[in-house]
């Protein structure tokens, strides 16, 4: 259920880069952190490396490519080492599609709690519990 939003700059201009970019976050995300592919969101958004500076110049007068990911998942639903994990892979697959990645590229894991966090009108926080009711073993009738 996480939302996530990438920004990214790259000198590469394939129209199928987009949707490479979203299926590929989407994919290490179910793969590392877990989560369903179903209700996972991904935003993706292009910015001109005219635009885009790091370090003091801009990634054209570089000739490097950067992102900016943002992943907002329920809180205490994963570990150290699986953000780990998780970041080193997201670092690793962009700079296979965006081409030389900028040090200065970034990918934030946000932990938020359940019940300020859901979708579909549901909090994270009240699914959970839902699903306990759901398992719970029912008393016999008296």
């Amino acid at each position: 259920m996480p939302l996530i939003t990438v920004t990214y700059s790259s000198v590469r201009k394939a129209p199928s880069l987009k949707a490479e970019i979203a299926s590929a976050v989407s994919d290490l995300t179910a793969r590392i952190l877990r989560k369903d592919p179903k209700v996972t969101a991904v935003i993706v958004k292009s910015v001109d490396a005219a635009d885009w500076f790091a370090g003091g110049k801009s990634l054209a007068e570089q000739s490097l490519a950067s992102f900016w990911l943002d992943v907002h998942v329920s809180e205490g639903t994963n570990t150290k080492d699986e953000k780990a994990a998780y970041l080193a892979a997201l670092f690793q697959r962009m700079g296979e599609l965006l081409g030389p990645l900028h040090e200065e590229s970034y990918a934030h894991v946000d932990e938020v709690k359940g019940d300020a966090y859901g979708f579909g009108g549901l909090t994270q926080e009240r699914r959970y519990i839902a699903g306990l009711l759901e398992v719970a073993p029912r008393k016999a009738a008296a």
